[in-house]
């Protein structure tokens, strides 16, 4: 998929991150949720936090997967935690905030990136019970997190909030049409948070990646076919990866931001979405 440069570059450019990260950094003092961190874009985002200085607590629906995620961090001597979160259940969302509170004493970051996607092909033939699946994670756990969040970052002074929505909020996918919605819906969210966030020194930001390389996309980039597809759409003619996104949650959790609330940042590779 990547030309063996790509991959070269890519690789040393990870490399002489990990053997230069340390507890400190712009971030230093900063407590992190990140939903969906065990893999992908939700784990680079995690490492990056932390070799940022933030106290990153991991979360997933899968114990084993937050306990390699966790060893794996440790092991690069990052401040992280870990716990089993399904972000559709009251109790799990209740448990995420109680250990990161108590193991960290406060949270200043929240970053929401689970998602799912149970039906691949044209947005007409979605099963009737599907899309309250997918809403239920991709926007109606946002928003639970987000409500839920906002007083535990008032008593801090501030927070950043940061949704994951996708490069199919602005051009919906054909075989990805209820997702597509959902992703879009992340952005209407944004919107209607940012004004009474503001108020309280909270800030709230979107990205919006493109194609990246994670098992959640791997339709689009595991078959051939498919990925030459996918990448003609591309400027850059390549799939991206996770570690291209992470700098951007970095920066949009730091004060290098404090300005900036409200906003979608896209990181597409050059792919066409809007003016």
């Amino acid at each position: 998929m990547f030309s063996m440069l790509t991959r070269m570059t890519t690789g040393c450019h990870v490399g002489m991150r990990l053997a230069s990260s340390h507890i400190g950094g712009k971030l230093l003092g900063k407590v992190a949720i990140i939903t969906a961190s065990t893999d992908g874009i939700g784990f680079a985002a995690a490492r990056r936090l932390a070799q940022d200085g933030a106290k990153v607590m991991i979360s997933s629906r899968k114990q084993k997967n937050v306990h390699a995620a966790v060893r794996k961090l440790k092991n690069e001597h990052l401040n992280v935690a870990g716990v089993t979160c399904h972000v559709g259940h009251a109790e799990d969302r209740s448990t995420l905030f109680k250990e990161t509170l108590e193991q960290f004493g406060g949270i200043d970051i929240l970053v929401s990136n689970a998602a799912v996607n149970p039906v691949f092909g044209p947005i007409l033939d979605t099963p009737s019970d599907q899309p309250d699946k997918i809403f239920e994670i991709n926007v109606k756990s946002s928003f639970l997190l987000c409500k839920e969040v906002v007083p535990h970052m008032e008593a801090r002074g501030s927070g950043s909030v940061i949704l994951i929505s996708s490069i199919a909020a602005y051009a919906p996918m054909h075989l990805l049409g209820a997702y597509s919605v959902s992703k879009t819906a992340l952005i209407g969210l944004r919107k209607a948070l940012a004004p009474s966030l503001a108020d309280l020194n909270i800030r709230i930001n979107v990205i919006a990646p493109g194609i990246i390389k994670t098992k959640f996309s791997e339709a689009l980039w595991k078959n051939e076919t498919t990925r030459e597809l996918a990448e003609s759409t591309v400027l850059m003619k390549r799939i991206g990866t996770p570690e291209e996104c992470d700098g951007i949650v970095s920066f949009l959790a730091s004060d290098d931001a404090s300005y900036i609330t409200g906003e979608t940042i896209l990181i597409t590779g050059g792919m066409q979405a809007r003016l």
